[in-house]
């Protein structure tokens, strides 16, 4: 059947016979499938083209019945084929007319660049002779592609004209010329057609006017001048000398400024002082031709900018075409057809004794024969210097490549704001434009649509949209060429170039988020030895090779490629299980010595494991409960608990209130998981934690998973060891024997046992070290450094934390470096260093806020308000302790920093003289700490309510109660040191001593009853 779209739809069977295909309905839908024909069309496309952005409800089966009535309509001629992917009308694109233009136009322009005259005008007029009234009069809901459509008959046309004045055309053109001028006027190149159709049918002075009727319309309507071309005929009239063709400019000028792209411009600068071949590659849509005509126009190998030329050879389908474009560039056009003489020969003569930049760009789909010729004149004429542009390299010796990738955030805000105030002035940014230009991958031709959106878009609803990035930016700028002039446009220029073994490599990677090693890809793929397969993708800039030796491809084309994908579930779960095994593999290492580089891996896997989390979450609840559990820890080392909660209660949803057969443990950890320390109102929480608790106690057998003590005693308190027996087992092994150590340190040092816990954390750093275990070491070395603190050891303090803060810096952990940092500022602001000491709790404060530990954040702020109230500020001290309480959570941990926050209000109030507020505070303080665990926020309430009780002899009990509650002094506190002053000062030295040791003897609760 033959198809005609360039005017009123029409039909024809092989033998004439029209055809009907309905009513407008089934008339668009065809028209829609006939622009991609033979290719398959997404069904959102479709809808989209029948029914614009707002389809109705039901669409979706509305389109099955009119492709199943549509289908009836074509029998037996045409079958239209659907999948998963849309629906493909079967028809090669040549019986299409649109295409038939496209092709012959294509050619057209290859002839006339060539300076085949002749064989250019016969063909325009053949692609013209298609058109029967206006293009896709029956698709109403697709301007973009009406008006391209539109455009490229005009430019064929003059094409066309040129062809025709080229071979001697005159005066019979003006009357059309006319007509086109009074469609389009302000189109300079029609202005300078008929300028040289009047003169050369002797019409000199008509031309002249008509140069002043160009200049006078475009200073009017644009404010502008003629263009340098223009002017330039228009002079060569006055001397009567006009040039039979009309002078382009060597390199195509620029209405917009080339954002980001300075390491490049300096790169290719520095690599023609020695190479002569440089070649920018990268995927579609990264700005390869617009960086190489910043380039060119930088590096001019002479004095004469006529010496650079730009060669486009995107229009071009046979290889054999490129020299004429080159010689057409260099506006050599006498001789190409002297007898004996091919263009190849003429234009190494042309170029023999030039000094010349050649700037040839788009060469992929010709990168054979244009590296053939390149090597040609580069070995023949020394003066040529080539820059080129492919989507891969040339491959030839010689050649500097130049990767051009997407831009980097910071430049890609910045033209996002450039490309939106010229559609809609006065735009000053937006919140989600760095997460706009993040999800378009930073690739300069997305990020431009998508400014241009905001004509009729917010950023907000720009941003929701792009999950249908293809539609939604599918309308670009009608001045370029098709395969530039929308999103979808420029990834099927690319994905057209690969060959069938490429493209469905290419499909099965869109499986992957955020990259591939080689094993992942052999294993979900099911390519054997994919490497040859994956080099070529790289080569050709649809994959990229990270330097961590992994595969990487744009969320754009990752976008389009899956748009394709076939066997989507069978391809998920194989992915699915793949990272599950990787998981389980991991685990043990992340408590050895051996843990960086499984680290580093599973990082890298982020976005995989969460898909893969996900994918098992709907599909295998009970695989999905193993895949959490061998993840947690990793979770736990990387602070990314909080991201791991939503996942986590929606696993446990899906999975009900009991846990499957042989997985409990798996199980509680899933219900640990779904508890967020910063506390959000979680009403099931409780029930959760008390469950997972249970089920911990109730294992008849070690943990598999010791790291599940660490959660259990964050959610659930610090008591590990119930009257000398475990509370859940840890088994033999020595981390857990490790861990168990450091649990009944912290269970000890909040009992008040100072001596016992520090013994125990000694234990337990000797067991990790065994273990090569960084987290443990470290988590041991900043109890013992708090220890050295307290007895005013700072040295020693800051040695055992520096060593602390150097494993958990080599583990990437920023909770515990938080930690850390606020530890070792805390052991600077006792030995007087209070500016270094503020900038220590400055950087656990945004590591913390980075890990979203608020909790941690609450206890550096507390820090602040500490130095800012020894210091002597104490409104600013307030200012902190006040933000401080504010960040404060609602769990066990969090309260003894409650205490002490309002410890410090206390400490505050009573350093201005407000002994009334000072006792207020304090008393809230005391009324807390009865709530929690920790002595030693006890300690330090009792410590401060010494400083302002009346009775010295209380105020004396009250410090040995809080150093009773310490289990041990703390010189090296000096809130403590200016407590045992305050109270000297005011009482005998035998009767502070009788009344300190009565308060050491009292038990905690009756030191918060006093």
């Amino acid at each position: 059947m033959r198809f005609g779209i360039l005017g009123p739809l029409d039909i024809r069977t092989d033998d004439g016979t029209p055809v009907d295909p309905g009513g407008p309905r089934p008339r668009a839908l065809l028209t829609l499938l006939l622009l991609d024909a033979g290719r398959t069309v997404p069904a959102a496309r479709l809808i989209d083209g029948l029914y614009g952005s707002e389809p109705p409800a039901g669409a979706a089966n509305a389109l099955q019945s009119q492709i199943s009535r549509l289908r009836g309509r074509l029998a037996p001629h045409t079958p239209i084929e659907g999948s998963g992917a849309g629906y493909r009308v079967v028809t090669p694109p040549e019986s299409v007319d649109s295409h038939a233009f496209e092709r012959l136009c294509g050619e057209g322009r290859a002839a006339l660049a060539a300076g085949d005259h002749a064989r250019a005008a016969a063909g325009l007029r053949e692609a013209l002779a298609l058109w029967r009234g206006p293009a896709l009069p029956d698709l109403p809901e697709a301007p973009a592609e009406t008006a391209r459509l539109t455009e490229l008959r005009l430019t064929a046309v003059q094409d066309r004209v040129e062809a025709e004045l080229a071979l001697g055309g005159g005066a019979e053109l003006v009357p059309e010329l006319r007509g086109l001028l009074s469609a389009h006027p302000l189109s300079e190149r029609l202005y300078g057609q008929l300028m040289r159709a009047l003169h050369a049918g002797g019409r000199s002075a008509e031309a002249l006017t008509v140069y002043e009727e160009a200049r006078r319309t475009l200073a009017e309507q644009l404010g502008a001048d003629p263009s340098p071309e223009l002017s330039a005929l228009h002079g060569e009239l006055l001397r009567g000398h006009p040039s039979t063709a009309p002078r382009r400019p060597r390199l195509p000028a620029q209405l917009t400024r080339c954002v980001g792209r300075d390491a490049e411009l300096e790169r290719i600068t520095a690599l023609f002082a020695d190479a002569r071949l440089v070649t920018l590659t990268g995927p579609g849509g990264t700005g390869k031709t617009r960086l190489a005509i910043e380039a060119a126009s930088r590096c001019d190998p002479s004095p004469s900018p006529a010496d650079v030329c730009f060669v486009e050879l995107a229009p071009l389908t046979d290889g054999g075409q490129i020299p004429y474009a080159v010689l057409t560039a260099l506006g050599v056009r006498e001789g190409f057809r002297t007898a004996g003489v091919d263009a190849t020969e003429r234009l190494l003569t042309a170029l023999e004794d030039r000094e010349a930049l050649l700037v040839l760009d788009n060469c992929e789909h010709l990168v054979d024969a244009a590296a053939a010729l390149a090597a040609l004149l580069l070995g023949a004429c020394r003066g040529v210097r080539i820059l080129a542009t492919s989507r891969e390299s040339l491959g030839i010796t010689g050649e500097a490549l130049v990767p051009v990738p997407p831009l980097s955030p910071r430049p890609s805000v910045e033209l996002f704001l450039e490309r939106a105030r010229a559609v809609r002035p006065g735009f000053d940014g937006h919140a989600r434009v760095p997460e706009i230009c993040a999800a378009l991958d930073g690739l300069p031709l997305a990020i431009e649509l998508a400014a241009a959106r905001l004509r009729t878009l917010g950023p907000d609803e720009l941003a929701d949209r792009l999950y249908d990035r293809f539609r939604l930016l599918s309308r670009g700028d009608r001045s370029k060429a098709p395969r530039h002039r929308t999103l979808r446009a420029v990834v099927e220029w690319s994905w057209e170039l690969l060959d069938a073994e490429e493209r469905e490599l290419a499909r099965r990677l869109a499986v992957f988020t955020g990259g591939a090693t080689l094993e992942a890809v052999e294993a979900v793929c099911g390519v054997p030895h994919p490497e040859d397969l994956l080099a070529s993708l790289v080569e050709k800039s649809l994959l990229e090779h990270l330097p961590e030796g992994r595969y990487r491809m744009l969320e754009t084309l990752r976008a389009f490629a899956a748009e394709g994908l076939t066997g989507r579930d069978g391809l998920r779960d194989a992915h699915a299980a793949y990272f599950l095994d990787l998981a389980e593999r991991a685990e043990p290492h992340l408590r050895t010595g051996g843990q960086l580089p499984w680290l580093a891996r599973l990082t890298a896997e982020l976005g995989n494991l969460d898909a893969a989390q996900r994918h098992l979450t709907q599909t295998d609840p009970r695989e999905a409960l193993r895949f959490m559990a061998a993840l947690t820890w990793f979770h736990w080392l990387r602070g990314l608990h909080g991201e791991q909660v939503p996942r986590a209660r929606a696993l446990l949803a899906t999975v009900g209130e009991e846990p499957p057969a042989g997985l409990a443990e798996e199980y509680a950890l899933c219900a640990l998981n779904t508890i967020s320390w910063d506390g959000d109102g979680d009403p099931a929480g409780a029930g959760r934690v008390a469950r997972a608790s249970a089920l911990m106690e109730s294992l008849d057998r070690p943990l598999r998973l010791p790291f599940a003590v660490v959660l259990h005693s964050v959610t659930c308190g610090p008591v590990l060891v119930a009257d000398g027996v475990p509370r859940v087992q840890v088994g033999n092994a020595p981390w857990g024997l490790a861990l168990l150590d450091m649990g009944i340190g912290y269970q000890e040092l909040f009992a008040g046992r100072a001596d016992e816990a520090e013994a125990a954390f000694t234990r337990s750093l000797e067991r990790f070290s065994a273990t090569g275990d960084r987290w443990g070491m470290a988590n041991c070395l900043d109890p013992l450094g708090g220890f050295a603190n307290r007895r005013g050891a700072y040295d020693r303090a800051l040695e055992l934390l520096d060593e602390g803060l150097a494993h958990v810096r080599e583990l990437e952990a920023p909770e515990e470096t938080a930690d850390l940092l606020r530890s070792r500022a805390l052991v600077l602001l006792h030995r007087g260093e209070t500016e270094e000491a503020a900038t220590h709790f400055t950087r656990s404060a945004a590591l913390a806020r980075t890990a979203g530990a608020g909790d941690k954040v609450a206890s550096a702020r507390r820090g602040l308000g500490d130095v800012a109230r020894l210091s002597g500020d104490t409104a600013r001290a307030r200012e902190e302790y006040e933000n401080a309480l504010r960040l404060c959570a609602d769990n066990w941990f969090s309260t003894g920093e409650s205490v002490r926050i309002l410890v410090g209000l206390g400490r505050t109030s009573a350093a201005e003289g407000d002994a009334e507020s000072a006792a207020d505070w304090l008393e809230q303080a005391r009324v807390l700490a009865l709530d929690s665990p920790d002595v030693l926020a006890l300690a330090e309430v009792a410590e401060s309510l010494a400083v302002v009780a009346p009775d010295p002899e209380r105020a004396a009990e009250l410090l040995g109660a809080a150093t009773g509650l310490r289990g041990a002094p703390a010189p090296g506190d000096p809130d403590a040191a200016h407590a045992e002053r305050n109270v000297r000062a005011r009482l005998a030295p035998e009767a502070y001593d009788r009344a300190f040791e009565r308060g050491r003897g009292l038990r905690a609760a009756a030191v918060a009853e006093r």
